[in-house]
């Protein structure tokens, strides 16, 4: 059987096309697993997991939580929130703690850039990095590339563009890394502002026409403003950033094909996307969300596997 090239998913950085190959693949068969009447494996009975959230997330731990528990996994979470992290332990502390309890895994998302690589140093378990600050989230272009290649048939060859707030979006960052292994092409599109100044040195273009970039694509990843991460005011007003940069059913429909339009979520309705488009046929957020379990539960089957084989 193949194996991932890596010990950890720290970041699509760190991956081979094989990898994202091998992660697909794996996936389709949890995918037909899930839509069973009974929909859990054995796979990982012997594995513990901590959930280690030091920033709030509802629908990325969901998914990984349903992922370990539909593989059997024992499950530990850890919410920051309500921790000694309150009182000052460091993210060494509070993770040695965790492992001396014999954990094999750790899920963490964290709001420094390049947590999970510095954990995965000082360390035993096998990191999954569910969101590091603006940097990464690998499991979340995983599952955005795996839903366009159902959808679409490949990866390769596709015109994909994402469109809003790429300077605060770790998903972007990790969808582009994807996007470009598996041969698509790639677009950002938003206002000036909020596009990282050097980001062409990645191979992407830079669009700031969203209608432009709309009949340029066969797929549009819809990012919300992130206003939590923002210090000052990227743009005049909601109403503005609406008119230019969101997308709505009279936009789509004055294009002269159909595209595939996606969000990662949490949608903020009637800013980024209207309820219209985010509830038709052309969008696969839904998809998105079940696919997110295949992918989670994949990922952690495949690094799971390489535990056993070391141990072995």
């Amino acid at each position: 059987m193949s194996e991932l090239s890596v010990n950890h998913l720290l970041g699509i950085k760190y991956i081979t096309e094989r990898d994202i190959q091998l992660i697909f693949e794996t996936a389709d068969h949890f995918k037909e697993v899930i839509n069973r009447p009974i929909k859990k494996v054995p796979s990982l009975r012997d594995i513990t997991i901590a959930n280690l959230f030091f920033e709030n997330s509802t629908r990325t731990r969901l998914s990984f939580e349903l992922a370990e528990k539909r593989l059997s996994a024992d499950v530990i979470n850890f919410s920051a929130a309500s921790s000694s992290v309150k009182k000052g332990e460091t993210l060494i502390d509070t993770v040695n703690n965790i492992l001396s309890m014999k954990v094999d895994m750790v899920v963490m998302r964290h709001p420094n850039p390049g947590a999970g690589v510095f954990l995965s140093k000082h360390i035993d378990a096998s990191i999954v990095n569910a969101g590091d600050g603006a940097h990464e989230h690998p499991t979340q272009a995983l599952l955005d590339c795996y839903s366009i290649r159902e959808k679409l048939g490949d990866v390769a060859g596709k015109n994909v563009v994402i469109v809003g707030d790429i300077l605060h979006s770790r998903v972007a960052l990790s969808n582009i890394f994807a996007l470009q292994k598996l041969g698509a092409d790639v677009k950002v599109c938003g206002p000036r502002t909020l596009i990282p100044k050097h980001i062409e040195k990645l191979g992407v273009s830079v669009e700031t026409n969203l209608m432009k970039a709309l009949e340029w694509c066969d797929v549009a990843n819809m990012l919300r403003v992130q206003n939590e991460r923002m210090d000052i005011s990227y743009f005049p007003t909601t109403r503005e950033y609406t008119q230019q940069f969101g997308l709505n059913k009279a936009k789509l429909e004055s294009l002269d094909k159909e595209i595939v339009v996606m969000h990662p979520g949490p949608i903020n309705r009637g800013v980024e996307i209207t309820s219209d488009v985010a509830d038709s046929g052309q969008a696969i957020i839904l998809d998105q969300v079940q696919n997110g379990v295949a992918i989670r539960m994949a990922v952690l089957y495949l690094l799971a596997s390489k535990i056993e084989r070391d141990e072995g």
